[in-house]
């Protein structure tokens, strides 16, 4: 699949910090989730994020390094591939002044039918918009 990146750049809030003096792991997670939404919102008209939702069904993320408060990063995402009900997006979030990877993750999620909440086969007009 011939995927392409969403990108959006932030800087890293006082709320994201933990007792160590860095972003919070968990934190990290929840920008990728945060990412991921806001790809599907910049592709899809709130008609089909009416008529189709997604659920996660599991994630893998790997710390490589930490952020600090006032950094500037990049979350990119985008979709690896696509099957049947399953979809694996990927992240990535650097660091912009050094361009070095705080984070990789994956997520892999199932697609829904918005009124019954039950799998149903991504279509090709829905997948086509993330090539």
């Amino acid at each position: 699949m011939n995927a392409e990146v969403f990108k959006h750049r932030f800087t890293v809030p006082a709320s994201a910090i933990d007792g160590l003096n860095h972003v919070n792991n968990i934190t990290y997670l929840q920008w990728c989730l945060d990412a991921a939404e806001a790809h599907w919102v910049s592709k899809t008209t709130p008609a089909q994020r009416k008529q189709y939702v997604w659920v996660v069904l599991n994630h893998f993320i790997s710390y490589k390094n930490p952020s600090f408060l006032g950094e500037e990063l990049e979350t990119q995402t985008w979709i690896d591939n696509y099957e049947g009900v399953k979809s694996e997006r990927h992240y990535k979030i650097i660091r912009l002044s050094d361009n070095k990877t705080i984070v990789d993750a994956k997520t892999l999620w199932c697609f829904l039918d918005g009124e019954t909440f039950k799998p149903t086969k991504i279509p090709k007009e829905i997948g086509n918009l993330f090539q």
